[in-house]
């Protein structure tokens, strides 16, 4: 029952993130400023969480991808390895896409 309740919650989540992408990309500036100021918080509150859930400890590791008592955990973690390679390694290039 856990795999179908990940795959809705995958499914839905995966939804919401196409439809936001393609309603800001095809809607016009007015369309994509409401959605900005509507969903952009909420956006931000999600990732805020997930990268609080994974802050790492004094050693810089984090205790949440731990996988076993003993081992160490991954530095940096995969959370926030992902979220800095997406939002600011490719921020050259995605201002420069809008220009």
């Amino acid at each position: 029952m856990n795999e179908s309740i990940f795959g809705h919650m995958e499914a839905s989540l995966q939804d919401y993130l196409s439809t936001l992408s393609t309603r800001v990309v095809a809607g016009g500036d007015h369309t994509a400023a409401e959605l900005a100021r509507a969903e952009l918080p909420r956006v931000v509150a999600a990732l805020q969480a997930l990268l609080d859930e994974h802050h790492p400890d004094e050693q810089g590791r984090c205790p949440t991808c731990r996988t076993r008592l003993f081992t160490r955990a991954p530095a940096p973690c995969r959370a926030y390895l992902t979220a800095n390679l997406c939002l600011l390694m490719t921020e050259d290039t995605d201002t420069r896409q809008y220009r």
